[in-house]
């Protein structure tokens, strides 16, 4: 019962789909008046209309296996981004103007980005800002100074780029760009119509065949920590995975990288020297001796790396923004260390100001404590093990009082979940508790975290698999038979405190492991999913308990599900 609701929140969001494509189809005749460079006119869509559209171009399974195949040409990658593109009405020369500074990486990316975004718009440079994925909206992908860009201004340049499209698929076979691509030329329209100085891009996946590839001349170019992930397309081994983001590299345009192991560090070195790329690897965040000392916005020690790095590319782009050219050439065939500044006031003040919501973040509701943190492969979980450890004793000893600790866990695609929650298993946790990326069981469409790559069933399959995992690494007893935790639910396997528990979605777990002690969960508005007698009873040790410490990781999905309960605000 409860997952035919679930799957109930899926049609109610391919209706709205289905009835903005009939409407295409009645307005097919007098789209074909405008040109690429005038959107057709649509009848008035909200913002929900425009992402359940979008959605419709989620990449379902048997397409993904499409996509991985033709990996193996990536002119024919790039090719079709540039007929998608021209379709738009937009030209690959056009994106030179928006002063592009390229990031990858397996591991920081994301982080490198917003640090040099905020330096940037320190100096008081209009800033473009994409990356992946979302939390909450998909808005928060394409930003404008720091900030998402509003429901209005996204339903209205969706509706161009998204029209322009619909109206040019018949002659070409009725392709239509995958999710991540129309993001991209959603993204490149919006920062050239919004007139930004500069657009920071973080690479999807990889770099050499990654659609935001197809710009011509970035300013400069950055390569955060490597690791392994996305092994299916990028490949089973470091070097090849250094390879595919080495892709980025341009003739003569500056790179930056910081400290690599020996083996992608030599590929990252062939890789520019063949494409004529001056590359730099960035310094200790110690050696730049600045006149004040440096304190990060973003907690944990492995930004450091990253706050070097973005120091780097942000004052290569002011340089050339500045002085009209570059510092002096760099022998692109050899590994040069990047030279070591005194960071302005401003970069120092840049570094201190940076947000990045979902990564070494912490929520307190009274006395729950979150640790959220969306490290997804065993290197990140390797950082987040280290940032939670010594905040969560931190805390422990500032509070008063018994701590109950609680996992919250999941992880999607290839990604190692045993090799994670034996990182995570040393921690001490008191429950271990898993759920699927869905937020509510029980809800009305939420467009903006529709998933249509993966089944509900799937993704509960991969939850008990964790759940076994996590037993076995603890030596609990994995047991064949199971109860139930939710009328007409998921089974459940849990014998004692300590144990684990699996949730058919995030707020029902969430609720279940702060027991009514966190009043923005606790809101008459949010729908509580009735739970046994028998799991109530298994929560004895939560409800006595001085404070709860709850770390929330494996996933950026999860955790910005987790964050649209936390946090109300990032709803509007």
């Amino acid at each position: 019962m409860l997952l035919f609701r679930v799957l109930q929140r899926f049609h109610a969001c391919t209706e709205v789909s289905a009835r903005n494509r009939r409407w295409f189809a009645v307005t097919e005749l007098s789209s074909r008046l405008y040109s690429t460079k005038a959107a057709p006119r649509f009848r008035k869509m909200d913002y929900q209309d425009a992402v359940c559209t979008l959605n419709t171009l989620q990449t379902n399974a048997s397409a993904l296996e499409q996509v991985k195949r033709e990996r193996g040409n990536p002119q024919l990658q790039l090719q079709a981004m540039r007929g998608f593109l021209q379709r738009a009405g937009l030209k690959v020369e056009e994106l030179d103007r928006l002063n592009i500074i390229h990031v990858t990486g397996t591991k920081g990316k994301g982080s490198t980005c917003a640090f040099t975004e905020q330096i940037l718009r320190n100096y008081g440079f209009r800033t473009g800002f994409y990356s992946s994925p979302h939390l909450v909206q998909v808005r928060e992908r394409i930003r404008i100074n720091g900030r998402p860009i509003g429901k209005e201004l996204f339903t209205k340049y969706f509706w161009q780029v998204y029209g322009r499209l619909e109206e040019t698929k018949d002659a070409h076979g009725g392709s239509m760009p995958a999710y991540f691509r129309f993001l991209t030329i959603l993204a490149f329209h919006v920062f050239l119509q919004e007139k930004v100085d500069l657009a920071v891009l973080e690479v999807g996946i990889g770099g050499a065949y990654d659609c935001t590839n197809i710009i011509r001349r970035p300013w400069v170019c950055g390569i955060s920590s490597l690791g392994i992930d996305h092994t299916s397309i990028l490949g089973d081994t470091i070097e090849k995975i250094a390879w595919q983001k080495g892709g980025i590299f341009k003739p003569g345009v500056p790179a930056f990288t910081v400290k690599q192991p020996d083996g992608p560090m030599k590929v990252l070195q062939e890789r520019a020297g063949d494409i004529g790329c001056p590359l730099s690897v960035c310094p200790d965040l110690e050696e730049y001796k600045p006149s004040a000392s440096i304190s990060l916005g973003l907690a944990g020690h492995h930004q450091r790396s990253n706050a070097s790095l973005a120091l780097q590319l942000s004052h290569t782009w002011l340089q050339r923004h500045f002085l009209s050219d570059p510092a002096s050439p760099v022998d692109s065939k050899s590994l040069n260390p990047a030279l070591v500044f005194p960071p302005s006031p401003v970069m120092i003040k840049g570094l201190a100001e940076t947000e990045w919501p979902g990564r070494s973040q912490t929520v307190k509701h009274g006395a729950v404590t979150y640790f959220l943190d969306g490290a997804h492969t065993t290197r990140s979980m390797q950082a987040c093990v280290r940032w939670f450890s010594e905040l969560a004793v931190d805390h422990e000893r500032n509070t008063g009082g018994s701590v109950v600790r609680v996992l919250l866990f999941n992880a999607t695609g290839e990604r190692d979940c045993a090799a994670m929650l034996k990182l995570l298993a040393p921690c001490h946790f008191d429950f271990a508790v898993f759920c699927p990326n869905i937020t509510e069981a029980i809800a009305s469409c939420n467009a903006d975290q529709q998933n249509f790559n993966v089944s509900v069933e799937n993704m509960l399959t991969r939850c008990l698999d964790n759940q076994q995992s996590w037993r076995l690494l603890n030596g609990l007893t994995v047991k064949s038979e199971a109860g139930l935790l939710i009328s007409g639910g998921l089974p459940l396997v849990a014998d004692r405190p300590g144990d684990t528990l699996v949730f058919p979605c995030i707020l029902s777990a969430l609720q279940w492991i702060s027991q009514g002690r966190d009043s923005i969960l606790s809101d008459l508005n949010k729908h509580v999913i009735p739970v046994k007698p028998s799991i109530t009873a298994k929560a004895t040790l939560l409800r006595e308990a001085a404070n709860i410490h709850v770390l929330i990781t494996g996933s950026l999905h999860l955790v910005g599900g987790a964050l649209k309960h936390l946090d109300p605000a990032l709803n509007s």
